[in-house]
């Protein structure tokens, strides 16, 4: 069984901290070290939240022009997305979602990648943008069609990104050394970092 020691550049980013039962957490306490017996097979060793003191860059961002007119027919949108803070790596994997308010009957967009679909039903859109590329931003633009005579929404809809940052940890925290114990046979060590969006919205 082998017994290993992880041990981060820097700990102090961590906060709210939660750990696998693996972990023997008065070494973590004492000395911000993680020692632990891995069970087999993957697992979660921890996961963490960043601190409020240490600020996180937004590794995107997202240009919107969503018009309502009153006593119209007809609606403008266009959104654009674009690479923030993601120190020259690419963001792929991106896909747009946004609830469409009940008075839009339907879309005519052209996107200038992927591909996009639009429920008449369920008013929702899905914009499947893929990887982005920051020479060339991908764009959704076009028109709604409103319902004759109803008034104009209340407020814009919300829009919501998935994306994903290969080798990068957008938190910053970074792995600092790993040693093993107990086993004689010389492991390969490797780490890979991920950047995964959860619940990211733009409000417009």
């Amino acid at each position: 069984m082998p017994d290993l020691t992880l041990s981060f550049m820097n700990p102090r980013l961590l906060d709210d901290v939660s750990f696998h039962p693996c972990v023997r957490f008065k070494r973590w306490e004492s000395e911000r070290i993680l020692s632990f017996i891995p069970p087999d097979g993957n697992f979660r060793l921890l996961s963490y939240h960043v601190s409020a003191q240490n600020l996180v860059a937004i590794p995107v961002y997202v240009k919107h022009n969503i018009s309502f007119r009153d006593s119209s027919s007809l609606g403008r949108f266009e959104i654009t997305v674009g690479p923030k803070q993601t120190m020259g790596k690419t963001i792929e994997g991106v896909i747009v979602i946004s609830q469409m308010p009940k008075g839009v009957l339907n879309m005519s967009l052209t996107p200038s990648q992927g591909t996009h679909t639009f429920d008449p039903v369920t008013k929702m859109l899905s914009w499947d943008v893929g990887k982005i590329n920051p020479q060339k931003l991908p764009s959704l633009k076009g028109t709604m069609s409103l319902q004759a005579g109803a008034s104009k929404p209340d407020e814009n809809p919300t829009i919501n990104l998935q994306f994903k940052i290969q080798q990068l940890a957008i938190s910053g925290l970074k792995v600092n050394r790993l040693d093993m114990y107990g086993e004689k046979y010389k492991p390969f060590k490797g780490i890979k970092y991920m950047t995964k969006a959860g619940k990211f919205q733009v409000r417009t």
